[in-house]
């Protein structure tokens, strides 16, 4: 999965090819001509091949697996006009036999048929689920305000693009902020929650003068979503940021969910921030969550990550221990340029591949956002 300036417009054409469906492997396209050669071939160059006659009769059902009815109908043909050569040794098949093959082949060009009309069907689907889904959130700029921005983002939910996690960072009249949060379950049916949760932050990105406000107004949507619900559960973590108007602070409040990562140098040091209770169970009744303002240096970055990457385990059942792991990729220089749309060097990858050479088990959604303040020149 690409680091993004817009994880939903820079995949690569393999991840293409999964959100619309695999196509079959290159060996079972190649299957179906490989067999009626190599048979062929054989008949013709030995008279002790006429048992081979009824791996004809598998070619056109293999077809039915990558071709369209037409090639699946040449293939089908092919078949019947191999078993009819006087001079291939093949057993002479009767005029049961032929026709049994040739009703098969004429069965697969049926099936051929309904298979293609219903890929193209669940192709025209699932562009129309990717747009929607585009538009819950949007390609990530890769610069907003004084702020540059990546992202990374895997649904735990195969064949989809937004899960339970939501991240998006807006430019308003009190400066840059930004959320990452994560709601309560994945997949699609964690999908409507990302919706209402993200449209409060915009909207209280704009109007509100504090993050506490922005954190209460969140709260407040999820509590009228789930007060029509006789057993009401519906709860998210967020962790919101605001940079002041040089992007030489950062004003940070968690909502049960992991604080960020400040990465000064090659140190990765995660911040202290007071815990908060989750969004969704009524913060205006409690006490008021608290913020911390952290300075920031010009080269310092801030890293957000999300449950599916702090609770990955390995084999011994540890959690990934990644601040500890972001010194040693920065040691390593790893991730140089991230925040600046830098592709396969950014930092969200050099995480993911971490994970993945570890050997470490991703069981939910897995998000990491990058943000990279520049602070003006004094």
């Amino acid at each position: 999965m690409t680091s993004v300036r817009g994880w939903s417009s820079r995949r690569t054409r393999k991840e293409r090819g999964w959100l619309r469906g695999a196509p079959p492997p290159r060996w079972v396209r190649v299957l179906p001509v490989l067999l009626l050669v190599a048979v062929t071939v054989t008949a013709l160059g030995t008279p002790h091949a006429r048992d081979l006659g009824f791996l004809l009769g598998a070619i056109p059902p293999l077809a039915v697996l990558s071709y369209g009815p037409m090639a699946t109908a040449a293939l089908g043909v092919l078949v019947v006009v191999v078993l009819n050569l006087p001079f291939a040794h093949l057993n002479r098949p009767g005029n049961t036999d032929v026709l049994t093959i040739a009703f098969v082949a004429l069965l697969s060009v049926l099936l051929s048929f309904v298979r293609s009309r219903r890929d193209a069907q669940l192709d025209m689907e699932r562009e129309i689920s990717e747009a929607v889904q585009g538009a819950v959130m949007p390609p990530l700029p890769e610069r907003v305000g004084r702020v540059r921005c990546a992202g990374f983002y895997r649904a735990a939910q195969d064949g989809t693009l937004v899960g339970g996690d939501f991240f998006d960072v807006r430019d308003g009249p009190y400066g840059v902020r930004a959320v990452m949060g994560d709601v309560q379950g994945h997949g699609l049916s964690a999908v409507s929650t990302v919706v209402s949760l993200l449209g409060a932050f915009r909207e209280a990105a704009l109007d509100q003068p504090g993050l506490e406000a922005v954190a209460a107004r969140m709260d407040r949507r999820l509590v009228a979503d789930s007060s029509a619900v006789r057993h009401p559960e519906l709860f998210a973590t967020a962790v919101l940021l605001e940079f002041s108007a040089d992007a030489r602070t950062v004003r940070v409040l968690a909502c049960g969910h992991p604080p960020p990562v400040l990465l000064h140098g090659e140190r990765a040091l995660e911040m202290i921030v007071p815990p908060s209770p989750p969004l969704g169970i009524g913060l205006l009744g409690m006490e008021r969550p608290k913020e911390v303002t952290v300075s920031l240096g010009p080269r310092d970055r801030l890293l957000i990550a999300s449950d599916g990457v702090w609770e990955a385990r390995n084999d011994s059942d540890a959690f990934y221990p990644l601040p500890d792991r972001l010194t040693a990729l920065a040691g390593a220089g790893a991730g140089e340029g991230a925040g600046e749309g830098a592709g396969a060097g950014s930092l969200p990858d050099a995480v993911w591949a971490d994970l993945l050479r570890l050997r470490f088990e991703v069981r939910d959604d897995a998000t990491m956002l990058v943000l990279t303040p520049a602070p003006a020149v004094p």
